[in-house]
């Protein structure tokens, strides 16, 4: 290619960068929030209807219009080799992708508003905040998968293990009784556990367990490099008469993970931080933390009608009568609002989908069109006589 027309396309290439520049900035003005986030929310999609759309339209297809005009008119008749049309082809290629990805730089405009609006790291802190009270959080606290003993993961001896065992009551008589385990770790060197693996009174030492339960107590056991790492049943705990947890730690999962982070190591974290708020803390720290989450959903517009200080005042109750039966705390909230809200912005932070497969086929078929008939043309022109 001749310098002359190496210079054309490097001035057309800015010209389309300057385009993509003010439909970023277009799509950074125009986000309306995150306040107006829904789970039909979904960066521009190209919808030929709207303003984007509209004036996407003719400003492609006037910039061709030019870019093709003085292409022809000043870089033609140049009777390229070979090689150097195809090299031409491909920055022509480039020119049309370029001139039809006009609405993907306003997505990025929106993404852009939306990072400065809510950062990455206040939102995974809006995250912790609700995964640590997500189980003050629910209508109903009747499922025994959701709330029971083995979702305990904080304070020791938790968490725990069940197991059904069969008592003998007469000679021909049994009944089921649940019992709970602590789940504890042994972890030795491997060179030394298969020293004392033949000698069972050395293993039962160092575990702390009755010989004749000691097969029946280990649950896994794992080489780790040069340590052998075993996790048994350990001590019998009755959780039913443990009067320092209630019904609020008997639930471990989480509103929503934050994204990277180990999910078992946040369940505990959140444990800890809910045990310290319900024992530890006065009372003043639980409703503090429900003032945050007041705040919280005001940020994201979800309809509440929490009030901390009822709120504080029933979960304190309920941790104090363990034995009452509890239905419902006062904590009603747009539950279906705030969790579409969330199920979006994980998708805006880390699955954003700038162009959407409804309009992928179409999309590649207009700009493998364009460059076609502008490789063609170019082709033609530079063999005409």
């Amino acid at each position: 290619m001749t310098k002359t027309l190496k210079q054309y396309f490097v001035k057309s290439f800015i010209v389309l960068a300057l385009i993509h520049l003010a439909y970023f900035l277009y799509g950074y003005f125009t986000f309306e929030g995150i306040g107006k986030i829904d789970i039909y929310s979904e960066f521009y999609r190209f919808k030929f209807y709207d303003d984007v759309s509209i004036s996407h339209f003719f400003v492609s297809g006037l910039f061709l219009l030019f870019f093709l005009l003085f292409l022809l008119k000043n870089h033609s008749k140049q009777q390229y080799s070979f090689g150097k049309i195809v090299q031409a082809g491909g920055l022509l290629l480039l020119v049309s992708f370029f001139t039809f990805t006009f609405f993907i730089s306003f997505s990025f405009g929106q993404n852009a508003k939306l990072k400065s609006e809510l950062p990455e790291k206040k939102y995974n802190a809006d995250k912790e905040l609700l995964n640590v009270l997500n189980p003050f959080l629910y209508t109903s606290y009747s499922s025994e998968k959701l709330f029971n003993y083995e979702n305990i993961l904080y304070p020791k001896p938790y968490p725990v293990i069940k197991e059904e065992i069969q008592v003998q009551l007469y000679h021909d008589q049994f009944n089921t009784e649940t019992v709970y385990f602590s789940i504890d770790t042994l972890k030795i060197l491997t060179e030394t556990y298969n020293k004392v693996s033949g000698k069972t009174d050395s293993i039962l030492d160092i575990a702390g367990l009755d010989e004749n339960i000691l097969k029946d107590r280990i649950i896994k056991k794992t080489v780790i490099k040069d340590s052998t790492q075993i996790i048994f049943k350990g001590a019998e705990i009755n959780p039913e008469y443990d009067d320092d947890i209630c019904i609020f730690l008997m639930n471990k999962s989480l509103y929503k993970p934050v994204h990277g982070d180990s999910v078992k190591t946040q369940q505990y974290n959140a444990a800890v931080k809910r045990y310290k708020l319900l024992y530890k803390y006065k009372k003043d720290s639980l409703e503090y933390q429900f003032k945050k989450l007041d705040t919280l959903f005001k940020k994201y517009h979800i309809e509440t009608q929490i009030v901390p200080k009822q709120l504080t005042a029933s979960a304190f109750y309920f941790k104090e009568h363990r034995n009452e039966y509890l239905n419902s705390i006062p904590n009603s909230f747009d539950r279906k609002a705030l969790n579409e809200k969330f199920q979006t912005l994980e998708r805006y932070f880390y699955e954003p989908n700038y162009l959407h497969p409804s309009i992928m086929p179409i999309f590649f078929a207009v700009v493998f069109s364009v460059w076609l008939i502008l490789f063609l043309l170019y082709f033609l022109f530079n063999n005409r006589k």
